[in-house]
């Protein structure tokens, strides 16, 4: 039996769980090398949404701000200095390895981070341009 005041227990929490964790894992495993750390850090994002979970919902755009926690939750484990310095925002190169990398195409994205379709598209032809400045 499902414990009513639990927000993890909650249908909606549930479907939306089902809906987003294979991109979000997929996401993560793109900026952690263990598989079992990827999947950590995606469950600890998710127990950070179970929690805050009525605040999500009541929020403008749920979606975008699930994404928000997951965001936050990877960057606060990932070491940033093996990376390269950037040219491009952290939305335009989550948008990138959400499209190249996890080869979501641009509606799916746009469902994952809270956006509109048209938003994703101009934001990945602009982080492809930087990139090909490189």
């Amino acid at each position: 039996m499902t414990n009513r005041h639990d927000p993890a227990s909650s249908v909606e929490f549930i479907a939306f769980r089902e809906l987003h964790h294979p991109r979000y894992l997929s996401y993560a495993r793109v900026w952690f090398r263990e598989a079992a750390q990827a999947a950590a850090v995606v469950e600890d994002a998710f127990a950070a949404m179970a929690a805050a979970w009525p605040e999500i919902l009541g929020s403008p755009n749920p979606t975008a701000a699930a994404w928000r926690i997951l965001r936050a939750t990877v960057t606060g484990r990932f070491d940033p200095a093996r990376v390269p310095v950037q040219r491009v925002t952290a939305a335009d190169e989550d948008l990138a390895i959400l499209h190249y990398v996890v080869g979501l195409a641009t509606p799916e994205i746009a469902d994952v981070v809270g956006t509109d379709t048209a938003n994703v598209a101009s934001q990945l032809r602009h982080a492809l341009r930087e990139a090909a400045d490189w």
